[in-house]
């Protein structure tokens, strides 16, 4: 696919000019999300949302178009919650149905007091907890981004000790990073809660899931969020679930409004348990892992710096001087990717990339070859 010099009209306002980072290359902007920049693109690499809806999903709800004039059923709930909880070993108390793993977020601030956030990761929990008017340290990790930095290990700084909540990623958004399960439980303490989000982990392959996830971990200072969202492109829909003990959920779903999760959202996640977990989500894992394994090669080839990546996004650095202009001007020509300066602990030589087919990384590694050169002889 080539691209002229005109690309796609106002991707490059979408995509923002440049900004005033920190030390560390933080532009500060906690609030800035990859759809920002993937708005009116041709070739998206900036949302990590998979594909399309599948055909199955889309058939299942709009045989329930009809329902939208009632409230939604608490006995649906109940039906999705139990469904859910089988899944992972629990029961369906355990289980909080949310709209979005960023609802999950925005309701942290009811059980913490002194949370601590592991970077980098995805922000919205940070940014909805500051917008809560609650303090929130940072534990900047570096380069590999392993967790014995927040442990206290590997010359990081680590969890302050009186941090009531830990949010930590699994697979990390943006660094693609998996952390062991050992590791994960070891950022326990008295009082404190480890926040896992897992919006990722349904596509990590099942060798590597079995020692990473704990959504499976029945533990008070335990509380795992998990997203529908990506895996089965419903990002419009907003679906997602928290999985923790009843008193914990309690506590978090204190101040929700009435009918928070509305009935399209209840069949979504009823039919995804039902049919989507098994065959679906196999096939789903394996697409993953072909086409990383061929983007990352590409990439490579080309001369680009790639991180180890575990999920459906890899952390890379272009072969350009000035990745910022590069950036922008990829945007320009109808390409979308992830800029990594909003990241706390990345800046913006880092982009973060989706993974994608062969026709759309041989777009990428295309262009970026082409603006290599012409910063080259400036």
């Amino acid at each position: 696919m080539e691209m002229g010099d005109g690309g796609a009209s106002g991707t490059a306002a979408a995509a923002g000019a440049q900004h005033k980072a920190d030390a560390d290359g933080f532009a500060g902007d906690l609030g800035y999300h990859g759809d920002v920049a993937a708005r009116g693109a041709l070739v998206d690499f900036a949302v990590n949302v998979r594909g399309t809806t599948p055909r199955w999903l889309l058939d299942g709800l709009g045989g329930h178009l009809n329902e939208l004039s009632a409230y939604p059923d608490p006995m649906l709930d109940r039906r999705v919650r139990k469904l859910i909880a089988a899944r992972h070993g629990r029961t369906a108390d355990e289980v909080l149905l949310l709209a979005g793993v960023a609802e999950g977020f925005a309701l942290l601030p009811n059980i913490c007091r002194r949370p601590a956030v592991i970077h980098p990761q995805f922000t919205e929990p940070e940014a909805a907890m500051r917008a809560a008017g609650v303090d929130v340290d940072r534990v900047i990790l570096r380069r590999p981004w392993d967790l014995r930095q927040a442990l206290g290990g590997g010359g990081g700084a680590g969890v302050p000790a009186d941090a009531d909540v830990v949010v930590v990623g699994n697979p990390t958004n943006p660094t693609s990073v998996l952390h062991a399960r050992e590791e994960i439980l070891a950022l326990r303490g008295p009082g404190r809660i480890v926040v896992v989000d897992e919006a990722f982990m349904d596509v990590v392959p099942a060798d590597e899931y079995a020692g990473a996830e704990v959504a499976s971990v029945r533990d008070p200072g335990v509380l795992v969020f998990r997203s529908l969202t990506k895996t089965w492109a419903l990002a419009g829909l907003r679906c997602g679930y928290a999985l923790g003990a009843p008193e914990v959920l309690a506590k978090l779903a204190a101040r929700r409004p009435a009918w928070p999760v509305g009935t399209l959202q209840l069949h979504a996640m009823r039919l995804v348990a039902e049919h989507g977990m098994g065959r679906p989500l196999e096939l789903e894992r394996a697409d993953v892992v072909r086409e990383r394994t061929a983007m990352v090669g590409a990439l490579l080839d080309a001369g680009w710096d790639v991180e180890p990546a575990a999920g459906p996004f890899v952390l890379a650095r272009p072969p350009v001087e000035d990745p910022e202009a590069a950036r922008l001007t990829l945007a320009n020509r109808g390409v979308a990717v992830r800029r990594c300066d909003t990241f706390p602990g990345l800046g913006p030589s880092w982009w973060r990339l989706a993974v994608r087919g062969a026709a759309d990384v041989g777009t990428l590694v295309g262009e970026v070859a082409r603006i290599a050169v012409v910063q080259s002889e400036r």
